[in-house]
This record gives C-alpha cells, sequence and structure tokens, in this order.
C-alpha cells in the first residue's frame, strides 16, 4: 500500500488512530500444516519462508505475549558472520547474505547498517587468535582486514589507543560488511510479510501442553483452546527448555540472561560495532543516537528477565575505559534477555525424538544476527523433514555422539561449564 505524503502527515499528526493493522488478528483455527509456537524473529523468519518459498501457506504463529516482545526486542542488534568454525561461517555468511536483501525481500526497512564490527586486540595473545580468524574467514570467502593500532585509532578517534589506557590496544579484526539493524522493524517486517501470505499470527496464545499420541505429536494445548497440527516447530529462544518440557524433552541447555543498556540519544560519535572478546564488550550507536553498550551474561541460569546491577556496573566501566568520552552520558534504560545457551557455543536445528516436532534455539550470543538464515533453514526442515546441509550439524545429539562444535567466545562463561 502506498501513501502520499500529506496522507502521511495526517497520520502521524493523528496519534495513529486510523492507521490500518500491519497484519491480521485472528482467531485460531481448528487445524494446521504447521505450527510455529514463538513469534519473535526466528519463528516469523520460518513462517515467512515456510509460505514463500515451500508453498506451505496453512501455517501459525503462536506467541504467548507480543511480536516482538521477547528475544528479538532484548538485544543490541549486531549482524556479524566473523566466525571461526566452517559450520559457523556457512551458517551465519547464509544469513548475512539474506540480511543485505532483507529489505527489499519484504518490502520493509529494517534499517540493516553495514557499518562494520571490529574485535579489538588486547595483547599478542588476542592478535594471534584474531589472526587466525581472520585467516579462516578469508579462507571460506568471507571479508576479514587485521588492522594495526594506528589503522584502529582512525577509524574510532574516540577510542583510548594510548600507552597508558587501562586496556591496551594492539590492533583488531574488522569485518566491513557486519553492522546493525533495528530489531523492531525485523520483527514487525516479517510478520507483515507472512501475515500476506496467508500466516496466522496469534498473538497473546501461550502454548500449556502437546497433544501426542504413539510417540507423534498431533497438536497442542493452548490459552485459546486446542490447536491440531501435522508439525510443530519450537522457536522461543531463553523458554525452549520449558516448552520442551511439555512433550518430556530435556534439552542440552542453560537458560541465562544477557543484559543490555542504551544512553540518551548524542549526536554521530561512533560509527562502528566496537567488540572486544576478552572483555565481552559490546559499543555501538543506534540510528536514534544512542550508545548501546552489552557485556558478560550473568552467571546463573534463569527465567527472570531481571539482571544483576554488578554486570551492568561491569560493562559500564570497560566502556568507559575503552572509549572515556562515554563518562559524560546518562544511562536511559537496560534490559535483559533470556538466551539459551548451548556448552559449545553452536545452535540446534533439528528434528526431536518426538515424531512431527522440531527445535531451532541454543543460539547463545547469535540469536539476533542468524535470525533470517535461521529461519530459511528451519523452514526447509519443517517443510521437507530432512536438514538442509547447512544445517546437518547442528544436531541436538551432537554431544551424545562427540561432534560437538566450540567456537571459543560464544558459548557458556567458564564458571557454568
Amino acid at each position: 500500500m502506498k501513501y502520499s505524503a500529506l496522507s502521511l502527515l495526517r497520520a502521524g499528526l493523528g496519534g495513529h488512530k486510523d492507521w490500518p493493522r500491519a497484519w491480521r488478528d485472528p482467531d485460531p483455527k481448528p487445524h494446521y500444516d504447521v505450527i510455529i509456537i514463538g513469534g519473535g524473529g526466528h519463528g516469523l523468519t520460518t513462517a515467512f519462508y515456510l509460505a514463500a518459498v515451500h508453498g506451505v501457506r496453512k501455517v501459525a504463529v503462536l506467541e504467548r505475549s507480543w511480536i516482538g516482545g521477547g528475544n528479538t526486542g532484548r538485544n543490541t542488534t549486531i549482524v556479524r558472520s566473523n566466525y571461526r568454525l566452517p559450520q559457523l561461517h556457512a551458517l551465519m555468511e547464509l544469513s548475512l547474505k539474506r540480511w543485505e536483501g532483507m529489505s527489499d525481500e519484504i518490502n520493509y526497512n529494517v534499517m540493516f547498517s553495514q557499518r562494520g564490527a571490529l574485535f579489538l586486540g588486547h595483547s599478542d595473545s588476542d592478535m594471534l587468535q584474531l589472526a587466525q580468524k581472520g585467516d579462516a574467514m578469508r579462507a571460506d570467502g568471507i571479508d576479514a582486514d587485521l588492522m594495526t593500532r594506528d589503522q584502529v585509532a582512525r577509524l574510532i578517534p574516540l577510542l583510548d589507543v594510548s600507552s597508558t589506557a587501562r586496556y591496551p590496544v594492539q590492533g583488531g579484526l574488522i569485518q566491513r560488511r557486519g553492522g546493525t539493524a533495528r530489531h523492531d522493524a525485523v520483527a514487525w517486517g516479517y510478520a507483515r510479510a507472512a501475515d500476506r501470505l496467508g500466516v496466522d499470527i496469534i498473538q497473546n496464545c501461550e502454548v500449556t501442553g502437546m497433544d501426542i499420541t504413539g510417540g507423534r505429536i498431533t497438536g497442542v494445548q493452548t490459552s485459546r483452546g486446542a490447536i491440531g497440527a501435522d508439525r510443530v516447530g519450537i522457536a522461543v529462544a531463553g523458554n525452549s527448555g520449558r516448552v520442551a518440557a511439555l512433550a518430556d524433552l530435556r534439552l542440552p541447555i542453560e537458560s541465562h540472561l544477557l543484559q543490555a543498556f542504551v544512553s540518551e540519544p548524542v549526536k554521530p560519535m561512533i560509527d562502528t560495532v566496537i567488540m572486544t572478546q576478552s572483555l565481552h564488550c559490546y559499543i555501538s550507536q543506534s540510528d536514534k543516537g544512542e550508545i548501546v553498550l552489552g557485556g558478560d551474561p550473568d552467571a546463573y541460569p534463569t527465567y527472570s528477565q531481571r539482571g544483576a546491577p554488578h554486570i551492568i556496573e561491569k560493562a559500564a566501566a570497560e566502556a568507559l575505559a575503552l572509549v572515556p568520552a562515554l563518562s559524560r552520558l546518562r544511562m536511559l534504560r537496560s534490559w535483559a534477555g533470556t538466551t539459551d545457551m548451548s556448552f559449545d557455543g553452536s545452535p540446534f536445528i533439528d528434528a526431536t525424538p518426538v515424531e512431527g516436532l522440531y527445535f531451532n534455539g541454543g543460539w547463545c550470543y547469535g540469536g539476533f544476527k542468524a535470525t533470517p538464515g535461521s529461519g530459511w533453514l528451519f523452514a526447509h526442515l519443517l517443510a521437507r523433514g530432512e536438514s538442509h546441509p547447512v544445517a546437518a550439524p547442528f544436531r541436538l545429539d551432537r554431544f551424545e555422539t562427540g561432534h560437538t562444535m566450540d567456537e571459543p567466545g560464544v558459548g557458556p562463561m567458564p564458571q557454568n561449564r
């Protein structure tokens, strides 16, 4: 639907009262070909690709609250594919390429900004690991540039690279195709696009039980009644353990909080995503001007979404040491997302022991950046009943078979292992 400048102005001044719905608000049907549990980015992209690519239109997305109210709206919005292992290269590069065409594909501006994603090196050991990661990335055709301290200083003038810095900077590794996106826009855009293909997006519909007969799932029980389905996919991020327990499944994950916070908005001062694996600190600036900060996960399993203050204090201290100019800003708000932490730092996209029930989760810190690739691969699995070659390594039984994928810095903290 196209709008004139005058109609947009009128709608804005009218307080959005007469704006049409971006997607329908349907009642649940008695039966669907596929039910996706979870109305976040991964669930919505899965539903969209089921309809758009595989022609499966009788699909429902069940969300217990509102679209994008979970981890999709509780992250630091970073998008990148700068991993070391080839399996994660294939997965995250698939996702990054879909990010690059996402706004055109779903006809919705997700504000994807390829401003670059820079990992800082603070020691000889850091620089060796970054050089090795960069070599592994380039070997798989992924962009990566190793930078000297002077190059980093020119890129980020406000960064403290002096000899007296609390965390000395020796250089860094940048992926220039990395960047950020608007998390809410991703959820809204895919919700609208899936709805237009006939997908039912049902909010305020909590799954409370699973109907399983003879080892096969036949539907789910919800707060809005029973709904039948031929296949069911779980994509609920930090609530995976609780939802899987409804089918008497125990997943190889723990749920931990990952906090973030933003400052008051200011004029542009940081135009690159700054990351440091040694400190586990993230710094970027949003399109609204807010400085976005993230840090370590809380060190204990919980579903509370209420982070511990000392985590915020640690992240703030590290950020101020790296960019002292941030000390003049006031914190605007903070939040916590509940993340599925697998014990090798890699996700799962696989069938469960219950026939017709599939699982997508265990994304640790990488859920948002993997959104379109995750949906593409999960839709393939749900539509065809077999894993896409890129998703094949991310099996639920890999700990039993010894085929783990240990990517340094992306799994649980050492004290949680």
